[in-house]
């Protein structure tokens, strides 16, 4: 594992949701929960799945999930991800960097803006009981 990569989610990757299996699917392992810093931006696409930027204003914390991955499985593994989803950096809470999921801009004109909520499961729990 020493060699894996570290990939913050924000979406249908994590824990328990839609494409979880994508990711366990090629070595994901699930590291830690965390956050953005306040520089996000977090929008629903169709209620399928998030798309997330970074904004030098009017952002928020967005919760993620840190996954560890094997750095073969990152081509897999996106390319099972929607289209107008791409590997960037994120800046977390505490003001590292890593290398995450975010939203081409296109992705998310005329979407529902979900800043507020603070994070996707926070968002999809609004939406869907258990």
């Amino acid at each position: 594992m020493e060699n894996n990569v570290l990939l913050a989610v924000n979406g249908t990757l994590m824990r328990g949701l839609e494409l979880n299996p994508n990711m366990t699917k090629v070595g994901g392992v699930f590291v830690r929960e965390d956050s953005t810093d306040a520089h996000y931006r977090l929008w629903t696409i169709n209620d399928r799945h998030p798309g997330m930027i970074r904004v030098s204003q009017g952002g928020n914390n967005v919760s993620l999930e840190i996954w560890s991955l094997p750095p073969a499985s990152f081509a897999t593994l996106l390319s099972s991800e929607p289209a107008g989803l791409s590997i960037g950096k994120v800046k977390l809470q505490n003001g590292s960097e890593m290398l995450g999921v975010l939203a081409e801009p296109w992705l998310v004109e005329g979407q529902t803006e979900i800043t507020g909520t603070g994070g996707w499961r926070q968002y999809t729990g609004h939406h869907h009981t258990a």
